[in-house]
């Protein structure tokens, strides 16, 4: 059986010619199965802003090569500027046997300057041109971010300077542990999300080094300037070894590793408002705008948003791992299992944009039950390490201070007494040590002034805190 021919395309002032960038080498068409299994238009396409950019660079770089004249490089950037207005405006004819945005915006190139459009691609591979494009994407969404952190954070601050002196109880293993102050819960969550911005800046950072010139593996075989190249693209160098800048994906994998973890501190922050938002707690209310009800209970009021943002974790764990997994065992230098780097890529960035956007209005709306925070403070004997320390100011070693200190509460328990309803009789005889202040050593606002050293609970070491959170902030 004759297989059909395939129908070639004749761009203006050419003879006939495959579609495909290297259909010359072929005498048989790819099959529609195969070509549709191995495009990657379908979502490599929202890299056309970087891929027009780095163009128009590299023809520039050409004609300053003299491999270009310069009516030719004017005739090409005034080309690309064509293909740019049409993909701005949505009315590119986005061919898909065309396979990758890098075609599709050459052979568009070619269909309206003509032959001359052929002369781009001079010197440089798809695999360097994609390196490039994703180098220049992941500095636009660095960025982007990196400000969307700086957001949630100052929503946090916001909430933490409203409440510097409300009691909390603080958890460990999520049993009621030593009061805190709600501030200084918010706050930690402003500090790891300062983490999660120094860890993109750091990816960004890396991931300045020019890869364009490295063709396909050995380097371009053309008197390229890359240091004006990577200048005028605004990268800080060049990528000093041509089959590192094809090969590796690790600047990509830096920011999946740092969205995945940004995703857990957001994961955690949920997990915690989510939990205090059930009638066991009640500490906090989510507004109507950031909850959700029940199809067959007319009472319920879900935290809808916030278990989502928790659940998005999910998805930046799995874009990192899948990533990795794609690229474990991979020899130098290309290979097309690179080219499923790109959707986890897009994946982790459209989910960051998505939490990064819904988080800071979700937690200026939340009310704090600071009443009830308070109540909670006080009970379950948690100012009994305070008791234990009071004890240690008048000389008995720790460890022996924590053993006393334990019968009491085990005492307590029995009588069905908090600790601050023992009188100094009862307290006496656990401990002759005990006087009248012991019971002032054990409410709920001594055992937060206590806590007045860096870092701690206490109001005012709590308001340097918040102080220096706002210096963080403010930096871009």
């Amino acid at each position: 059986m004759k297989s059909r021919s395939r129908k070639r395309a004749t761009p203006r002032g050419g003879a006939a010619r495959s579609e495909k960038l290297w259909g010359a080498r072929f005498t048989q068409g790819a099959d529609p199965t195969a070509e549709r299994f191995t495009g990657s238009l379908a979502f490599d396409r929202r890299l056309w802003p970087h891929d027009v950019v780095g163009s128009v660079a590299w023809a520039k770089a050409l004609a300053k090569a003299g491999l270009l004249s310069p009516s030719e490089r004017d005739t090409i950037v005034k080309g690309l500027e064509a293909v740019r207005s049409e993909l701005a405006a949505g009315t590119f004819p986005f061919r898909a046997e065309l396979e990758d945005i890098h075609t599709n915006v050459e052979r568009r190139l070619q269909e309206l300057v003509g032959d001359v459009g052929g002369k781009l691609h001079t010197g440089r591979s798809r695999n360097d041109q994609i390196a490039l494009d994703e180098r220049l994407y992941l500095r636009e969404v660095v960025a982007r971010v990196r400000a969307g952190l700086r957001g949630v954070q100052a929503a946090l601050v916001a909430r933490a300077a409203e409440t510097v002196e409300a009691p909390l109880p603080g958890y460990t293993h999520l049993q009621r542990a030593q009061p805190i102050v709600l501030a200084h819960h918010l706050l930690a969550y402003v500090f790891m999300l300062q983490r999660d911005r120094e860890r993109f800046g750091d990816c960004g950072a890396r991931a300045d080094a020019l890869p364009l010139g490295a063709a396909a593996l050995a380097g371009t075989a053309f008197p390229i300037d890359l240091e004006a190249l990577a200048k005028d693209l605004g990268f800080a160098a060049v990528s000093p070894n041509s089959l590192d800048a094809v090969s590796d994906r690790d600047a990509l994998l830096e920011f999946l590793a740092a969205a995945a973890i940004a995703g857990m501190h957001f994961s955690r922050l949920a997990a915690d408002l989510t939990l205090w938002a059930t009638a066991e707690f009640g500490f906090v209310e989510f507004s109507d705008a950031f909850a959700t009800g029940s199809s067959i209970m007319p009472q319920k009021k879900n935290p809808d948003v916030a278990e989502l943002v928790r659940g998005k974790s999910g998805r930046l764990y799995g874009n990192l791992v899948s990533v990795l997994t794609a690229m474990k065992g991979l020899p130098l230098a290309y290979n097309s299992d690179m080219q499923e780097d790109k959707e986890p890529l897009f994946d982790s960035v459209d989910t960051l944009d998505a939490i990064l956007a819904v988080l800071p209005p979700m937690l200026a709306s939340l009310v704090f039950r600071t009443d009830r925070m308070r109540r909670a403070a006080a009970e379950n004997f948690a100012t009994a390490t305070d008791l234990a320390d009071y004890l240690v100011r008048k000389g008995v070693p720790f460890r022996q201070a924590h053993a006393i200190v334990g019968r009491v509460v085990r005492f307590c328990e029995t009588e069905g007494k908090p600790l601050d309803g023992l009188g100094l009789v009862a307290l006496r005889r656990f401990s002759p040590l005990f006087d009248d202040d012991a019971k002032d050593a054990v409410t709920v606002e001594a055992s937060l002034r206590a806590r007045a050293v860096t870092g701690g609970t206490a109001p005012d070491a709590v308001r340097r805190s918040l102080a220096l959170a706002r210096t963080l902030i403010a930096r871009p």
